[in-house]
């Protein structure tokens, strides 16, 4: 039996012209791999039906949407993860499901290397590298594209050749990767970033400037996880799903910006999240209800950390499981509804309510009812400032 390539398929150009590659630079057999977390266009048939035609002596393909929902998306979420306090890890949070697929079909499969289609300028490069490497690390990987120097216009060429059944004409001005969390969009006019992005290149939000009604929602969630939405029992899936639907109608999402990539050189990037740009802003501020201030204060930190490790490539690093285990233990209490409006491009938080609230009536108020005990005030801030107190001392008489 000839030696098999497991290669992370697409049904585009690039892939679909390196199964052929592969198998002629090789003399390997290449099994086709792809994975559906949401990004919509093909049915997954027509892409298996592709990959075949190509030469592929098999072809897999796994509708991951609701293991990519609850398995990657959900941590995200109750991680709040924002990279560069923005980005909500669009594609970052696919690449290592596609990997764990990717790894399960080379075992099954019995094959000795993987393949990818990224490019050597990229962040999923690493994500996908580093990724078998931790799963699998006697896999070998093959990464056409990045170490053989390829264009598209070697790709067309190959593609026509061959009378590969794809289609070698049609090129978006922009390089696009989506699914159910956001949709990624970069290259072309975009890479000036005194350019403005324009309407055509957003897919998953209407313009958030046309004057329209404001949608109200409640999203009731069961420790950190969103459960119901306006009452209405949902999965996690179908909770990014409507909310896609509802906050993107009301151009919620939208995110202009330049980022740092793990490669070293800046990139400008153009994302739409409304699900996950609305399910953040709901679960943050249930938490601000629910989590004790030091406990928040600290989760924070974290935050930031599992974001840049996600985005880095590392999702299944010893560090990333640690911190996996500290947020779950600070969901515990995460548990309630929160009332948003969306409209004009923006999710608003305009009411709370959790019976695991740490919100007291009776020592906020200012008016009657109020149980706060003000005169112990006075000796705690005394105390609170002393250690200023005598360093300001100090420094006054030592002329500091």
């Amino acid at each position: 039996m000839s030696d098999r390539v497991v290669l992370a398929y697409s049904g585009g150009l690039d892939t679909s012209v390196a199964i052929g590659w592969i198998a002629e630079e090789t003399g390997a057999e290449v099994v086709a791999v792809a994975v559906d977390v949401g990004q919509g266009g093909e049915d997954l048939e027509t892409i298996r039906k592709r990959a075949l035609a190509c030469g592929a002596v098999d072809a897999v393909v796994a509708d991951a949407r609701d293991e990519f929902a609850e398995q990657y998306c959900l941590p995200a979420m109750r991680a709040n993860a924002l990279y560069m306090d923005r980005y909500p890890l669009v594609s970052a949070l696919s690449r290592p499901l596609i990997v764990k697929h990717l790894v399960k079909a080379a075992k099954y499969h019995n094959a000795t290397a993987v393949a990818h289609g990224c490019t050597g300028k990229g962040n999923d490069q690493v994500r996908f590298e580093v990724g078998i490497g931790a799963l699998a690390p006697d896999l070998k990987v093959i990464a056409p594209v990045r170490d053989y120097a390829w264009t598209r216009e070697k790709a067309i060429a190959w593609a026509e050749r061959r009378d590969l059944p794809i289609d070698v004409n049609k090129k978006s001005p922009y390089s696009i990767d989506q699914n159910v969390w956001g949709r990624a969009v970069e290259t072309g006019f975009l890479e000036d970033i005194w350019n403005a992005p324009i309407e055509d290149v957003y897919s998953y939000t209407a313009d958030p400037a046309v004057p329209r009604d404001r949608d109200e929602v409640v999203v009731t969630f069961d420790k950190g996880v969103p459960v119901a939405i306006d009452g209405e029992t949902v999965t996690p899936l179908q909770a990014i799903q409507e909310l896609n639907r509802r906050a993107g109608a009301q151009g919620v999402g939208r995110l202009d910006m330049v980022e740092d990539r793990l490669v070293g050189i800046k990139s400008r990037e153009i994302y739409e999240a409304p699900g996950a740009i609305a399910l953040i802003t709901a679960h943050q501020e249930l938490e601000s209800v629910t989590v004790e201030r030091d406990l928040a204060r600290f989760k924070r930190q974290v935050e930031q950390r599992w974001s840049e490790l996600v985005y880095d490539g590392l999702w299944f690093s010893p560090l990333k499981d640690a911190l996996d285990a500290f947020v779950d233990r600070t969901q515990e209490h995460v548990s309630g509804e929160i009332r948003m409006v969306l409209h004009g491009g923006r999710a608003v938080v305009t009411g709370r309510r959790s019976e695991r609230s740490l919100y007291d009536f009776n020592l906020a108020t200012y008016d009657e009812g109020d149980t706060f005990d003000q005169s112990l005030a006075k000796g705690f801030v005394q105390l609170w400032g002393l250690p200023s107190k005598i360093a300001a001392k100090r420094d006054q008489q030592h002329g500091a």
